[in-house]
C-alpha cells in the first residue's frame, strides 16, 4: 500500500478507543469487510463521495457543477457510484457540507499538530492517541512515522487491529512505538470468517499468537476483543471457541465489545442499500439481558473481562 494512506477523520475527546480521553485517527481501507463494520466509511482504500441527505439545502449547486452528470434528484442515492470519478468538485460548492469527501490526505506532521491539541487532556485523563480505522497496519511506514512522533512528545499509543497484516512489516515499524494493541478476534470458525469478513481468518490467529509471544516482553499491551455481533459472533459456539482459543494461548484476559446497530445509516450516504429492515435484529441494540448472558459464557471458560 502507499505510504501516504487516506484519513478519514481525526476525532478529539473519545472515550471509546482506549484509557482516558483520547485522539482517534481513522484510517481509510481495510483488508476485511465484514458484514456489519459499524465504520462502512473505511472499508475502502479508495476517496469516496459522502452525502448527508439531512444537511441538503437541494440548492442544485452539485447538479450544476458536476461533470459527469452523477448527481440527480431522480436518485434515491442521490449519487450515482458508477459515473462518479470522485473529482470533488462538488464538495466545493456545497454551502450546506451536504457532500463531502470520505478521505484526505494527511502528512504525519499534520496529524501530530493536530492531535497535540488534546494533549492537555491526555495528561488529565491517562489518555493518548489511537490509531483505528480501517487497518492501521495496512500502512506501515507512515502509521510507525506517526506512532514514532507521537512517542517523541510522551504520548501514550494505541493500535487497533483487524490483525490482517504482514507480520514482519508490523513487528518492524509499527510495534516499537505502540504502548497497546487492540486486536479484533471475530470469528473463530474460518468458513464463518471468511462468509462474515470477506477473508480466512488463519493470518489473524497466527499474528495474535505471535504478538501474544512478543507480549511477555511487556513492552506492549495485548488485548483481544471480540465485537458482539447479533446470531454472527454473539452466539454460544464462537464465543465459547473463542474463549477457549484464547485460554489455550495463554491469555487471561479478553473484551467484549457492545453492539453498535447505527453502521446502517451511513450505507446510503455512501450510495449503497441497507440490506436490512428496521424490524431486523441486526438494526436494534443489545439488551442488557443478552450482553450479560454474553460475558457470563465468556467468563464461564475462565477468563477475565476488561
Amino acid at each position: 500500500m502507499s505510504a501516504d494512506p487516506l484519513i478519514v477523520n481525526i476525532k478529539g475527546n473519545s472515550l471509546d478507543d482506549g484509557p482516558g480521553i483520547r485522539s482517534v485517527v481513522f484510517f481509510k481501507g481495510c483488508p476485511l469487510n465484514c458484514s456489519w463494520c459499524h465504520n462502512p466509511e473505511c472499508i475502502s482504500a479508495k476517496q469516496e463521495i459522502f452525502y448527508d441527505r439531512e444537511k441538503c439545502i437541494g440548492c442544485g449547486c452539485c447538479i450544476e457543477t458536476c461533470p459527469e452528470a452523477a448527481i440527480s434528484r431522480d436518485n434515491p442515492l442521490y449519487v450515482d457510484r458508477e459515473s462518479c470519478s470522485a473529482c470533488l468538485d462538488c464538495t466545493g460548492t456545497c454551502p450546506a457540507a451536504a457532500l463531502t469527501a470520505a478521505g484526505s490526505r494527511w502528512e504525519v506532521e499534520a496529524a501530530v499538530k493536530t492531535i497535540l491539541k488534546d494533549k492537555p487532556f491526555f495528561k488529565n485523563s491517562g489518555g493518548g492517541a489511537t490509531l483505528s480505522g480501517g487497518e492501521p497496519a495496512l500502512h506501515p511506514s507512515y502509521t510507525g512515522s506517526l506512532l514514532r512522533a507521537l512517542k517523541k512528545e510522551k504520548i501514550h499509543t494505541l493500535v487497533e487491529t483487524c490483525g490482517y497484516f504482514d507480520f514482519i512489516s508490523f513487528n518492524k515499524e509499527i510495534l516499537p512505538h505502540a504502548d497497546t494493541i487492540y486486536f479484533d478476534l471475530k470469528l473463530i470458525d474460518p468458513e464463518a470468517h471468511k462468509r462474515f469478513c470477506g477473508v480466512s481468518n488463519e493470518l489473524i490467529l497466527n499474528n495474535l499468537i505471535r504478538l501474544h509471544g512478543l507480549s511477555h516482553s511487556g513492552s506492549f499491551t495485548l488485548l483481544p476483543r471480540i465485537p458482539l455481533v447479533p446470531s454472527i459472533t454473539a452466539t454460544k459456539e464462537n464465543l465459547s471457541a473463542a474463549a477457549c482459543f484464547l485460554k489455550r494461548q495463554g491469555f487471561t484476559k479478553a473484551s467484549l465489545l457492545p453492539y453498535n446497530p447505527l453502521w446502517g445509516e451511513k450505507l446510503p450516504c455512501l450510495g449503497k442499500t441497507d440490506p436490512y429492515p428496521p424490524s431486523h435484529h441486526l438494526r436494534k441494540w443489545m439488551s442488557r439481558e443478552e450482553i450479560v448472558k454474553c460475558r457470563e459464557l465468556f467468563t464461564s471458560q475462565g477468563l477475565c473481562l476488561e
